[in-house]
């Protein structure tokens, strides 16, 4: 990205170019992210191509005030954090499912970010729920954080394994990778009837209190401990409800997935 594509993104997500790579500016940069850009699947719902191009992610983030999935998210605030002077590399992983059992190759994507000081870092805005601030690459012990407490820990054939209190949440490879390299996992989540992308439909997005979900006509809030739960009555008030809480203007509302399909 040149210098002004570059502004207009740090515009979108209301942060200040750093006048550094440093561990600092990337803490500051993921949290502005996460704050500013949801996390969100309408684009599996509204037929729309999913195009794992920077320069095609950026525009869906900057230009049309959109989010995105891990791919979309992750590959975007890639391209960022690149044209800011930070060394990012994707990195591949298969989410663990409730079962225990790993997603497809290529089911996430997460970046390696080494700063200006040469730390390394686990950033990652692309999958929901999850850390506010990298986590330090190489640390094994526990890194707590306002999502939880996480932890990296060493797996098999010099994998990671990130969990979040205590619990697996993907099995990280360290094998570099490209951005092209996730386009058989975004189509699989595009279009299979197995993948929980085709099954659900959501819009969510971390506050400075909590978080708020979109999904369907039901629109979540918690605060604190506080969850708050509202039945959105008419199509209209699901559209309000998207750019209000969102930034995100629709001519209509994503059809909902038929759970009895597929």
């Amino acid at each position: 990205m040149d210098h002004p594509r570059t502004d207009a993104y740090l515009r979108r997500i209301g942060a200040d170019r750093p006048s550094a790579p440093t561990a600092e500016a990337l803490r500051t940069l993921h949290l502005a992210h996460l704050l500013a850009v949801p996390f969100e699947n309408l684009s599996v719902h509204l037929g729309e191509e999913i195009v794992l191009d920077a320069d095609a992610l950026v525009a869906k983030l900057v230009d049309r005030g959109r989010g995105g999935f891990c791919y979309e998210l992750n590959g975007a605030f890639g391209a960022l954090l690149a044209a800011l002077g930070f060394e990012v590399t994707p990195l591949q992983a298969r989410v663990v499912g409730k079962d225990g059992r790993l997603g497809i190759p290529y089911d996430h994507m997460a970046l390696r970010v080494r700063t200006a000081e040469g730390t390394t870092w686990l950033a990652d805005v692309g999958f929901g729920t999850h850390t506010h601030y990298p986590l330090a690459f190489d640390e094994r012990s526990a890194q707590p954080d306002p999502g939880g407490v996480f932890q990296i820990e060493g797996a098999a054939d010099g994998d990671l394994l990130v969990l979040r209190d205590g619990e697996p949440q993907y099995l990280l490879e360290q094998r570099p990778r490209t951005l092209r390299d996730f386009e058989a996992g975004a189509w699989y989540h595009r279009t299979s009837s197995a993948s929980h992308f085709t099954q659900s439909l959501v819009c969510s997005r971390l506050t400075e209190d909590g978080r708020i979900t979109l999904s369907g006509h039901t629109l979540t809030t918690t605060v604190g401990d506080d969850r708050t739960v509202t039945e959105l009555p008419t199509d209209a008030s699901v559209l309000e409800a998207y750019d209000q809480h969102f930034g995100i203007v629709l001519d209509h509302v994503p059809p909902e997935p038929n759970p009895t399909e597929g």
